[in-house]
């Protein structure tokens, strides 16, 4: 189905005709671009709230901005369709997500418009600085501005870089864009102090009137703007506390304004692009702007899916018998009760209650289960501390965020030898949102941290005992287990929970000519393929090892004396993940037989359904299904001629 513009966003291929248009007419633009957004998201899918609440500012940013030469840098990128389509991609933009499509986020390869690549939370200023630095340093007259919300705002990279912003000199400009949500609502002592700013009527009718006669007052006369200026920063200080965050990091702080009012932004823009130095304008905006449904449910409808944008029906698939639930869901409702039978057990989560399912749980018990915020460091150390104190744990914390938090991993965890479980939601190739949220590489970091158990179950009674060992008063060690995001794969999945010997791996199946050795959820795959090749004369054994590390070395050496071929399946990366291990193992106890490593081979994965990328990768049922017959050629070639 073709999705047509409107008659004004039809004529706009990039910023250059935006700015041919006269100021009256960007209500139209603006209320063209969110339709456009709407009805390409209803059809196609996607992230849909977060850019429908930053319709005006895309549009005043692109229309007063000199993009892409002035650099504009967007946190995180799920607000940024507006600002694709209005930068050459709309006739491309039902393709976003898709394989390859464009991408869900900014991105450097994409366009010259994505000054820096997105997906993880609180980079912008940061890279903005970066940018405004080296404009400084190449005597460039170069804007930078960086885009970040509330819930970015409160990671301690986005404080990081603004204490240095303030020192460094350099013309930024920060936007934060104040919604009052990320995913799900924010929390923490920022969004009340935001809170205390936006309420502040004195402080607003101040901020207006000084506003205003900034704007009049003659410059070269005895009251200077300079001196005006002066008198703004001494005043406001005595009358409210509300700038004095930002502005004692010597960044000047403008707002809040109406992020809506496409005039005022412009303006507004308009008048701090000529402020030289550091500075911030707080704009307040609505998640879900224009949608009534995402306005009102602004988490459900973050990424809802497919939906009627009339009825406001959200398409689910339907089935003719029950479905397995997805990972998280297990996690949650297994959390919940390994709770209410340990008073021990407590959840963290950096932000993601809803997406990790730890909101389960938070319901039943918010005195127990904790969100920090967007701060993967302050998660896993805040959870360290906790164990310090005999408590058990679950620091639930998508793979590829985790990355963000290795050092107190090491530094604050694994030296201390605390036992920390860390739930790595997302595992794996996770879609549509490409490379930024892939789970590719946490096998591989984790497993060479010493004291680090690193599991993965193959499905949902396996998480559902992962989880009940690690709360046991034995398991005094930090352990990691990690899962796919999605459904499992067994739809009765609440079955009696047992504890897990560690380091011990399950033989599936018996074999003669050749074994699978599969880590996690990828052991469904292996099992598929050991099924199909089956009719080829191919008997292979197949073991779910369950431990990258440490390994089942009493099952590998009855394999390694059995099996002259061997096949690793594992949904990390092979560049030292469980595949390696399983070589590192061989060549120890000086084992030679033929082993073929299957899994995320070391380079970029984009984006693409689940499905897609799995068979670009050569790790699916098919693509083992293939490898067992390639390394038992032998055999395949006489079941064929017979």
């Amino acid at each position: 189905m073709e999705i047509k513009p409107g008659p004004l966003l039809q004529q706009i291929g990039s910023p250059a005709d935006l700015k041919k248009l006269g100021k009256e007419q960007l209500h139209q633009v603006c209320d063209e671009l969110r339709q456009f957004i709407i009805d390409v998201v209803s059809v196609h899918g996607g992230h849909f709230a977060a850019s429908l609440g930053v319709v005006e500012l895309t549009t005043a940013l692109h229309y007063v901005y000199n993009t892409p030469y002035d650099q504009l840098v967007w946190d995180v990128g799920h607000q940024a369709y507006g600002h694709k389509i209005l930068t050459g991609r709309r006739d491309v933009f039902p393709t976003n997500r898709k394989y390859h499509g464009i991408s869900g986020f900014p991105k450097r390869a994409e366009s010259e418009y994505d000054t820096f690549g997105v997906g993880h939370s609180s980079t912008s200023i940061s890279a903005a600085l970066g940018m405004a630095i080296a404009a400084k340093y190449k005597g460039e007259d170069r804007k930078s501005v960086a885009v970040i919300g509330d819930g970015s705002m409160t990671a301690g990279m986005a404080f990081e870089a603004m204490n240095h912003a303030g020192v460094a000199d350099a013309d930024m400009l920060i936007i934060l864009n104040d919604n009052c949500m990320s995913i799900d609502p924010n929390v923490g002592a920022l969004k009340e102090y935001l809170t205390d700013i936006t309420t502040s009527q004195t402080y607003n009718k101040f901020k207006d009137d000084v506003w205003k006669l900034l704007g009049k007052l003659p410059v070269g006369k005895k009251f200077t703007r300079d001196m005006a200026s002066k008198l703004e920063h001494s005043i406001k200080g005595a009358i409210s506390k509300s700038s004095n965050l930002f502005e004692a990091l010597n960044i000047r702080y403008f707002g809040p304004i109406d992020g809506h009012n496409i005039t005022k932004l412009v303006d507004t823009l308009q008048d701090l692009r000529n402020i030289p130095g550091p500075k911030l304008l707080h704009v307040i905006t609505v998640k879900g702007k224009g949608y009534a449904l995402a306005e009102k449910d602004q988490t459900k409808w973050h990424a809802p899916g497919l939906f009627d944008k009339i009825t406001g029906e959200i398409y689910k698939k339907k089935y003719d018998r029950p479905q397995p639930p997805k990972y998280q869901d297990v996690f949650g409702h297994t959390l919940l009760e390994l709770a209410e039978a340990n008073p021990l057990v407590f959840g963290v989560t950096p932000a993601m209650p809803s997406g990790s399912s730890m909101k389960i749980m938070m319901d039943k018990m918010p005195e127990r289960a904790i969100d920090v915020g967007i701060c993967e460091q302050h998660a896993v150390t805040v959870s360290a501390g906790m164990a310090t104190q005999g408590l058990k744990v679950y620091c639930n914390i998508y793979s590829s965020f985790m990355q963000r938090a290795f050092d107190q991993v090491v530094h604050d965890v694994a030296i201390q030898q605390l036992p920390v479980v860390f739930c790595l939601d997302r595992a794996g190739l996770v879609g549509e949102d490409g490379p930024t949220h892939h789970g590719a590489y946490d096998i591989a970091y984790m497993r060479c941290i010493p004291n680090m158990v690193v599991s993965a179950p193959m499905n949902e009674a396996e998480l559902r005992n992962l989880m009940y060992t690690a709360q046991l008063p034995k398991t005094d060690f930090p352990m990691v287990i990690r899962y796919p995001r999605g459904e499992g794969v067994m739809a009765e999945w609440r079955k009696p929970l047992e504890e897990v010997e560690i380091g011990k791996g399950r033989e599936l199946k018996k074999g003669e000519d050749i074994a699978v050795l599969s880590f996690g959820h990828p052991g469904n795959f292996a099992a598929a393929a050991i099924r199909e090749v089956k009719a080829y004369g191919i008997n292979a054994g197949h073991y779910d090892m369950r431990f990258a590390k440490p390994l089942d070395e009493e099952l590998l050496h009855r394999i390694a004396k059995q099996y002259s071929r061997i096949i690793t399946v594992e949904d990390g990366t092979v560049m030292g993940g469980f595949g390696s291990a399983v070589l590192e193992f061989m060549a120890r106890h000086q084992y030679s037989p033929i082993v073929k490593l299957l899994g995320i081979p070391d380079r970029i994965i984009e984006h693409g359904t689940v499905k897609e990328l799995l068979r670009e990768t050569h790790y699916d049922s098919a693509a083992i299904a293939d490898a067992l017959k390639e390394m038992m050629v032998d055999k395949v070639a006489v079941k064929i001629l017979q």
